[in-house]
């Protein structure tokens, strides 16, 4: 692939990564306003929403953050991986079940990462669960286009 295929791929997968990421703000957000709780008044979506909510103990919220985080998790990777064999890279590197399987793992990894230092930010600073969970996407985005360009894809 030359230069502008790269470029041209990249500017793809930033697009169909922006899809899932929007898809795990969305089912993050939803999460931890309906089923665990991990907002606070001041977080930009209840905010946004003019959402009344009950006050919660620090722990109890950096927990159900990770908790949040892990369900959305699930279903952007979903679509992420989607994306990426139809639009974004060409599959046929390892077998269906081993290029899941590594892709999942790969951002699974990136998800740990990021899950666990949201909850540190969380529980060590009280960082706001919107910044908190900022810093959990930044770095699962830093590791998964190389790994996944370089591989789990053919390129």
């Amino acid at each position: 692939m030359d230069t502008s295929g790269n470029l041209i791929q990249f500017i793809k997968y930033a697009l169909a990564g922006g899809l899932a990421t929007v898809t795990h703000i969305v089912v993050f957000h939803l999460t931890a306003w309906k089923l665990f709780p991990a907002l606070q008044d001041r977080d930009y979506f209840v905010r946004a929403m003019h959402l009344r909510l009950d006050p919660i103990d620090q722990r109890l919220r950096a927990r159900n953050s990770m908790i949040c985080n892990t369900m959305a998790f699930l279903v952007s990777n979903m679509v992420a991986y989607i994306l990426n064999v139809i639009w974004v890279f060409e599959p046929g590197r390892h077998p269906f079940i081993i290029e899941i399987s590594l892709f999942y793992a790969v951002s699974g990894i990136s998800i740990l990462i990021g899950t666990a230092l949201m909850g540190y930010l969380i529980r060590r600073f009280s960082m706001l669960t919107t910044h908190a969970f900022a810093a959990n996407i930044v770095s699962a985005v830093m590791i998964n286009y190389a790994v996944r360009k370089f591989f789990i894809f053919q390129g």
